[in-house]
C-alpha cells in the first residue's frame, strides 16, 4: 500500500517550507503547464471513449489560464512479472505480452486533432524498459501529440507491492536515449512518491511526477509536493491527485481539480504538470453532453 511521506509540519497540518540552501527553485519549465488527466483500462469504474478524455483533458486544461491539455496514457500495464501491451507488437521478449486489438490509436489520432499533449507510460514489472520503450515509440512515436515516454517505478523490478527498484543514473540517462533515438524532442517521466527511487543527479529531460496519496488534508497534500519540488527544483515536476483514499477532504471542495492545482502551483514554482486520477474521474467529471 501507498503511503506518503509525513514530515512533522504535516503531522501539525502545516505547510512548512524547508529550502535547501544553495539550491534555488528553477521557474517553471517550457512547455507551458500541461494539465489533465491519467488514464488506464483498469482506473474507470466503466470504459468511456475518446470524446469523453477529450473532455476532462480539455476542462481541466481551462481551469488553468495558459495550460495545455495533456495525459498521462498507460500503454503497458504490469501482468505477473512483466507487463501487457494494450496494442499489437512484434517481440520474442517472454516478459512482455502483447494484444490482438490496439486501445490507444483511436484516442491518440483525436489527441492529435484537439493540441493534446501525451505520455506513454509503462508499467515493467521485470521486464526491459528500454525494449518497452521502443515498442510504444515503434507504433506511436509519429503521433504530434505524444511528447514522450514514463515509466511508473513504483512497479519496476517489483510486482507483489508498489515498492519499485530505485533508479540509477545509468538507467535514467539509457530510458531518455532509446526514446530520443526516435524523436530527440522526446522526453522521460519518473514517477513515484519515494524522492529516494529516482535517479541521484541525472536531470536533463526528465520530469519527475509524483502520485502520493492517503494524506490527511490538504495542507498536508502541499506540504509534501512542495517537498518533491524543492527536491528537484533544477527539473521540472507533475503530480497525480484525485485518489480514492483522500475523498475525505477533496469531496468537500468546491472544485477539487482546480482548488489542489491552484494550491500546488502556489507552492511549487518547478510545477510542469497536474493530473487528475481516472480512479474517481467519472464523479468530478460526469459524462454527459
Amino acid at each position: 500500500m501507498r503511503r506518503a511521506r509525513v514530515s512533522i509540519g504535516v503531522l501539525l497540518g502545516l505547510v512548512v517550507p524547508v529550502l535547501n540552501p544553495g539550491v534555488p527553485f528553477a521557474a517553471a519549465a517550457e512547455p507551458p503547464l500541461g494539465a489533465g488527466f491519467r488514464w488506464s483500462a483498469y482506473g474507470p469504474r466503466e470504459p468511456m471513449g475518446p470524446e469523453y478524455w477529450v473532455r476532462v483533458g480539455e476542462e481541466m486544461a481551462a481551469r488553468f489560464p495558459g495550460a495545455a491539455p495533456e495525459a498521462i496514457w498507460i500503454a503497458s500495464r504490469l501482468r505477473g512479472r512483466g507487463t501487457a501491451l494494450n496494442f499489437p507488437a512484434e517481440t520474442d521478449e517472454p516478459l512482455i505480452a502483447t494484444a490482438e486489438e490496439d486501445a490507444n490509436e483511436d484516442a491518440l489520432r483525436l489527441f492529435d486533432e484537439r493540441g493534446f499533449r501525451v505520455w506513454l507510460q509503462t508499467e515493467p514489472g521485470h521486464a526491459p524498459v528500454e525494449t518497452i520503450i521502443h515498442l510504444m515509440l515503434d507504433r506511436y512515436g509519429h503521433h504530434p501529440c505524444v511528447v514522450g515516454v514514463g515509466v511508473d517505478v513504483e512497479w519496476y523490478r517489483s510486482t507483489d507491492k508498489p515498492e519499485g527498484q530505485a533508479v540509477t543514473d545509468a538507467e535514467a540517462s539509457a530510458w531518455l536515449a532509446a526514446a530520443r533515438s526516435h524523436d530527440p524532442r522526446f522526453r522521460l517521466f519518473l514517477k513515484h512518491w519515494e524522492i529516494g527511487k529516482m535517479p541521484p543527479t541525472v536531470r536533463e529531460g526528465l520530469l519527475f511526477v509524483d502520485d502520493s496519496q492517503i494524506l490527511p488534508s490538504l495542507e498536508a497534500m502541499v506540504a509534501e509536493f512542495a517537498e518533491w519540488g524543492r527536491a528537484f527544483a533544477l527539473a521540472p515536476v507533475a503530480f497525480q491527485y484525485g485518489y480514492e483514499s483522500d475523498r475525505p477532504w477533496w469531496s468537500k471542495l468546491e472544485d477539487p481539480p482546480r482548488d489542489i492545482g491552484r494550491r500546488i502551483l502556489g507552492a511549487v514554482p518547478n510545477a510542469a504538470g497536474l493530473y487528475w486520477v481516472d480512479f474517481t474521474v467519472l464523479e468530478v467529471f460526469p459524462p454527459g453532453p
